[in-house]
């Protein structure tokens, strides 16, 4: 059985316009080949329009955060963040799995949890959003569901930045953590913040990113960098 579609949109505060774009994005051809008279739509062609939008955003995020990489470099990064494994860990972080339609012999087989549907459903929904309110809505939702994911070295993380600094500090009874936004800048459409991580005061790391969450684990991660080098050469 299917999750609400509406429980969804405000778990990841959006409001779709055409709420049957959405359905779509969410529908499984073995739903649609066990309803054929009815009018639902299977999500192959949302997947299909879905993969070409995170290519192109993905693709810029990636220019803009590593502005002294090659070519090479940023293609083979950005391989790592569109292929399959990847787009099944984004789905099941935002439990995608339990939203879509399937047939009866797809929902027996395990279809719900299959890495291959929930990379083409993840896919199907930017699709979706994308048709629905443009490249600014999915680029927002990428930063953030999937940009703040992506490590300084271009990798996905598999912890929280903030939760790791957070663990070290309390491990060795470091001090108190606290997280500033120091600066905003640029347009509203192309909003930019900067974030400052303090101990007792004392700065530790600053970072930047396009929402609030992502220069906060930036930021940790700067200063997880050098509390690290700090304890491997004491002074």
């Amino acid at each position: 059985m299917s999750g609400d579609l509406k429980q969804l949109q405000q778990k990841l505060q959006l409001a779709f316009q055409n709420k049957q774009l959405l359905k779509q994005a969410f529908t499984h051809a073995s739903y649609v080949n066990e309803h054929r008279f009815s009018q639902h739509e299977d999500n192959e062609r949302l997947e299909f329009l879905g993969d070409a939008v995170l290519e192109l955003t993905v693709s810029e995020h990636l220019y803009r955060i590593f502005p002294d990489r090659p070519e090479g470099e940023l293609t083979k990064l950005r391989a790592a963040i569109v292929c399959e494994p990847s787009l099944v860990k984004f789905a099941e972080s935002l439990e995608f799995g339990q939203y879509v339609l399937l047939g009866k012999g797809e929902e027996l087989t395990g279809g719900r949890t299959r890495p291959a549907l929930l990379a083409d459903v993840f896919e199907s929904f930017v699709g979706a959003l994308y048709l629905d309110q443009g490249l600014e809505a999915v680029t927002t939702f990428l930063h953030r569901y999937v940009f703040t994911q992506i490590t300084l070295d271009g990798k996905l993380q598999t912890t929280d930045y903030k939760t790791e600094l957070q663990e070290l500090t309390q491990h060795h009874n470091m001090g108190v953590l606290e997280y500033r936004i120091v600066e905003e800048r640029g347009p509203a459409h192309e909003r930019e913040f900067v974030s400052e991580v303090f101990m007792d005061g004392r700065g530790l790391g600053r970072g930047n990113g396009r929402s609030k969450k992502e220069a906060e684990q930036q930021a940790a991660a700067v200063a997880l960098e050098r509390l690290k080098q700090t304890e491997q050469n004491p002074s």
